[in-house]
Order: C-alpha cells, then sequence, then structure tokens
C-alpha cells in the first residue's frame, strides 16, 4: 500500500494499519518502524474528523476510512446518491416542488430532512412542509390522532392545516370550542378526504355543528365523505344541532352521548339517515386504534418534545425568588375559596350521560351488534323492532326544511 505521509498541525499524528500492524505515517520511509501495537481489530472502522473554520454549522463528511479483512488501511468515498440527498436535505427550504419526485426517493429525502430538523424553524419549517404535503398528500399523513394534546394543536396549527389527504382525525379532549380555526378548515377542500372525524369533549354547541355542515348543505362540499362522526360530550348541542347532521347521508356511525339531545329525536335520525340506535358499546368510539400513520409520524413526537422542554425552560426563567423562600421555610401557599368552588364543580357531573350510539345495518364491524346482523339479519331486525322506543316521529311530519339567516349567508360567502 502506498502512502504519502503528512502530518498536520490542527490534526495531529497519522497512525497507519499494514498487515495487521500499526506504524506512524512517515516512520517506514525513514527505515525506523515503531513498535507495532494491537490497539484495534481488524474489523475496525474509523472516520477522518477534520477541524473545519465554521465550527458551529454541520457538515457531512464526503469520505471514511474502513480496514479489509487483511488489516490494511481503505479509503472509501461516500455514494453520489447520499451526498445529493444530504445537500438538498440541508436546503429543502429553497426547493421549488416536488411535484413528480419519486416516492421512494422523497421518503429518504423527508426522513433526512427530519433528522436534520429543518420542519422545526419558524417559517422555513413550514414551508418546507408544504413542498411534501402538496405532492405527495396522504402519503405524509393518512390519519393523525391529537387525543388531548391541546398544547400541539395551539402551538402547530398552521403545521396541521397544512396536511392534505387525511382520512382519519381525532381531536378529541381539545376544547376547541365553536370558534376555533380548526372547525373552519375542516370545511376545506384540503380535508375533502375525510372520512373519520372524533371531536369528543370540544366545548361544542350547535353554532359550531352549523359552521362546520354549511358548505355541505349548500355548496356540497366539505365533509360530505364522512362515515364516522364522534360528537359526545358537547352538552351544547341540542336537536337543533342535529338536524344540521341530517345533510352527511354516506355517515355509518354517530356517537352523540352526553349531548343535551332529547328522546324525541332518536326517531328523526334514524329516519332521515337510516342509522339505528345501538343499545350496547359500539367498539368503533374505543379510541384503541387511534394512530398517527404516515412520513410525518415521529413528527409529532419531537414537536411535542420541543414544546414542552422550552415550556419548562420558561418556567424556570420566570422563577420568582420568593417562592424559592416559600419552598425553603416550608409555606404552602393555601388555595382560595373559589379555586376549591371551582374544582367541585368540575369535578361533579351537571346531568347523567345518554348513550347514544348509531350505526347502519349493511356496515362491517367487529362489534356483537354487527356480526350478529351480519350471520341473521332477519332476527336482528326483530330485535331492533322490539327494542324500538315508542317515541316514534309521525310518519306524516315533514322533514325540517332548511333556512338561512343573515348570518349563515355571510358565513358562505367567506368560503
Amino acid at each position: 500500500m502506498s502512502y504519502c505521509p503528512e502530518v498536520r498541525e490542527d490534526g495531529g499524528p497519522v497512525y497507519v494499519r499494514e498487515n495487521g500492524k500499526l506504524f506512524l505515517a512517515g516512520s517506514h520511509l525513514s527505515n525506523s518502524r515503531t513498535r507495532s501495537v494491537g490497539l484495534f481489530s481488524r474489523a475496525f472502522s474509523v472516520e477522518l474528523c477534520l477541524k473545519h473554520e465554521d465550527a458551529s454549522r454541520h457538515k457531512e463528511k464526503s469520505f471514511f476510512f474502513t480496514y479489509t479483512e487483511h488489516g490494511s488501511l481503505r479509503y472509501s468515498a461516500k455514494p453520489l446518491f447520499n451526498l445529493t440527498l444530504d445537500f438538498i436535505a440541508d436546503n429543502i427550504q429553497y426547493v421549488d416542488s416536488l411535484i413528480g419526485f419519486p416516492e421512494q426517493i422523497a421518503e429518504k429525502l423527508f426522513t433526512a430532512a427530519e433528522v436534520r430538523q429543518k420542519f422545526h424553524r419558524p417559517g422555513s419549517g413550514l414551508k418546507a412542509l408544504q413542498k411534501f404535503t402538496e405532492a405527495y398528500g396522504d402519503l405524509i399523513l393518512s390519519s393523525l390522532c391529537l387525543r388531548g394534546r391541546y398544547l400541539l394543536v395551539s402551538e402547530k396549527l398552521e403545521e396541521i392545516q397544512s396536511f392534505q389527504g387525511l382520512r382519519s382525525l381525532d381531536l378529541s379532549y381539545c376544547k376547541l370550542g365553536d370558534e376555533h380555526e380548526l372547525i373552519g378548515h375542516f370545511t376545506s377542500e384540503a380535508l375533502n378526504s375525510l372520512q373519520e372525524l372524533y371531536l369528543k369533549d370540544n366545548c361544542l354547541s350547535d353554532t359550531g355543528i352549523r359552521r362546520m355542515t354549511a358548505p355541505t348543505r349548500v355548496l356540497r362540499k366539505g365533509l360530505g365523505n364522512l362515515t364516522v362522526l364522534d360528537l359526545s360530550d358537547n352538552q351544547g348541542i341540542t336537536d337543533i344541532g342535529v338536524t344540521f347532521l341530517f345533510v352527511f347521508k354516506m355517515l355509518h356511525f354517530l356517537d352523540i352521548s352526553g349531548t343535551s339531545i332529547q328522546d324525541a329525536t332518536i326517531g328523526k335520525i334514524e329516519k332521515s339517515i337510516g342509522l339505528k340506535h345501538s343499545k350496547e358499546q359500539l367498539t368503533r368510539f374505543d379510541h384503541v386504534n387511534c394512530t398517527t400513520e404516515g412520513w410525518a409520524e415521529q413528527l409529532f413526537n419531537q414537536w411535542e418534545k420541543y414544546i414542552l422542554s422550552a415550556i419548562k425552560s420558561k418556567r424556570k426563567d420566570k422563577a420568582k425568588p420568593q417562592t424559592a423562600a416559600q419552598t425553603f421555610y416550608r409555606k404552602e401557599k393555601k388555595q382560595s375559596q373559589q379555586d376549591l368552588k371551582m374544582c367541585i364543580l368540575q369535578n361533579t357531573p351537571t346531568q347523567a350521560r345518554k348513550h347514544l350510539q348509531f350505526y347502519k345495518l349493511q356496515a362491517k364491524e367487529n362489534d356483537t351488534v354487527y356480526s350478529e346482523s351480519t350471520t341473521n339479519e332477519n332476527s336482528t331486525n326483530r330485535a331492533l323492532e322490539n327494542g324500538r322506543q315508542a317515541t316514534n316521529p309521525d310518519p306524516n311530519t315533514k322533514q325540517p326544511s332548511f333556512t338561512f339567516s343573515d348570518a349563515d349567508w355571510e358565513m358562505l360567502n367567506s368560503y
């Protein structure tokens, strides 16, 4: 093996292994070989690390050294594909478009950009993420579970709205409210493919349901492809809000338990949408299979860790000396009577929770109700007829006609 010895001032002495023996570079030319030292095994590999002028900037090494089977040092260059991929990932914010780019390479590019935390940076991170969502849609994210992760929803709202092609979205226990931006985002073209929507315990009322269904009722766009809808534990929803849901003709599963709906509305739901009231708990609303699927699956975990670490650092910076002194002298802050009353009000239920879950007989589900309906439809239909409540709607009554107020038209013109 031929080697040109060179000792760099900033790198220090360089050792070379030949035929299983370790030599100081340049010593064999002066006939003064050093004593062989067995420091490393033959399967050991090293990389040459040099000092750069800008040490803060991350720079990938384009070469590395490995040992052969005979123990000799071998120089290996990085593949051109990896060099190109690393360069594009480092400058992903400058890419104009990824439309037409192969999916196999795009997935590796997304992973490389994710490792470099390119999607964490404000401004440029959102633009880089939009490049992928516009080109690959549901491959980036097909199912998103943000159950109880309200901090992530508030901090990364624009990033969440950039995803396209979602088929399942779970925002349960996020306390959104009627005026939240995501309620209006449900009606955008980016979520036309949405099939499953879970909004359990989000402080919704009839106003939010009317806002969410307005484009579908008038313009025939928005959430028209919904097959599963969970609106349970939203006590602001009444019988008026349920009438807005009659536009979802493709619904197979509906959960409105824990709302302010009267028993007389059950018959209207069965007649208008063709759903049957289930007396048993449906496995569809157990939220056991709530997962996030797609290339950006780990991205949400990274965002959440980053947000929590930022909150902890802010709390440490804003710590008052008085609080530390009180902790030292073991003086605990007494809880006021108003705080105690608020805790009592939050813990005590206001009313008994009604079980109002509906399903279609044609829907296939791993639930006992659906298994019985598929194996023996006749017996199931008889059981449902016998268990039907006496408060059925009058067949002569007409279906409610939708009339829009000035506020409705003003809201529709905004889309």
